[in-house]
């Protein structure tokens, strides 16, 4: 949608993670410039993080993909991805373009524990239910999607993306223990980039997680917004990050699932 830095597909050796919306999937190509790679690893089927796959499968069909199983049968059929992602979304073609299927054949699934391509394997819910990281061996850098949140350097302010509906902050902080047991020399995140200072950055993922999760226990949806917006305009001096976070993780999504959250577990939180 002509903005920078909102979001990455990384390239690790001859292996894709998170291709992201359709409507960019030129734009992974151009990078690639012929190169044909071995495989896309899925951190979880979000239409910013996995909307490209079919169509680079379609391209590249003896390329196989990695995700975990509750998300693959969204792959093989979008058409509910496609629908929940239409609630909120009122400009689904230009945001995303169209999702192609990925034909069954392609998906192969990976979970807790697993090891792929020189990646181990870490099932990482608390954003999605589907979630994984993954760790690369030889670099020692972490892939965790949008477990360690929204962060653009060189700005150091995190976004936490919580949209509904599968928002569970104890998963979550669990999930970011998984990740940190791998003591990551670095850490990439879909939006935006990479991060040498991979404690900060997932101590300030608890942080920040456990912060508007308190906020929106206690505020209204419009409270909270508006609460949400004034902490990121204050905080985020650069116009032109501030304006790909808020693209990236929109504030007026954040307390729905959260909200959504709170409202399971009736308001009070668990152990």
């Amino acid at each position: 949608m002509g903005r920078d830095r909102v979001t990455c597909c990384w390239h690790v050796g001859d292996v894709l993670i998170d291709p992201g919306p359709e409507v960019s999937h030129g734009a992974v190509l151009k990078a690639l410039d012929g190169e044909v790679p071995r495989a896309i690893l899925l951190t979880h089927i979000h239409l910013d993080h996995a909307g490209a796959t079919g169509s680079l499968v379609q391209r590249w069909p003896d390329v196989p993909v990695y995700v975990h199983e509750n998300g693959a049968p969204h792959l093989i059929d979008p058409s509910k991805l496609e629908a929940s992602a239409g609630q909120l979304w009122d400009d689904m073609e230009e945001r995303w373009g169209h999702t192609v299927p990925v034909p069954e054949a392609s998906i192969n699934l990976v979970d807790q524990g697993d090891t792929v391509l020189g990646f181990r394997v870490a099932y990482t819910p608390g954003h999605a239910s589907h979630h994984v990281s993954y760790f690369h061996e030889d670099s020692g850098w972490a892939f965790v999607g949008d477990v360690g949140g929204v962060r653009v350097a060189p700005e150091t302010y995190s976004m936490m993306p919580t949209p509904p509906p599968d928002i569970d902050v104890e998963a979550w902080h669990e999930s970011l223990d998984k990740v940190e047991g791998w003591e990551p020399e670095g850490i990439g995140v879909t939006h935006f980039g990479g991060h040498e200072d991979a404690a900060v950055v997932l101590k300030d993922a608890r942080e920040t997680l456990d912060h508007w999760a308190e906020v929106a226990r206690e505020l209204d949806s419009d409270a909270f917004e508006a609460r949400f917006e004034a902490d990121v305009d204050e905080n985020v001096p650069d116009e032109a990050i501030r304006a790909s976070m808020k693209q990236a993780s929109e504030p007026r999504l954040e307390y729905p699932g959260l909200e959504r959250y709170w409202r399971k577990l009736g308001n009070e939180r668990r152990g």
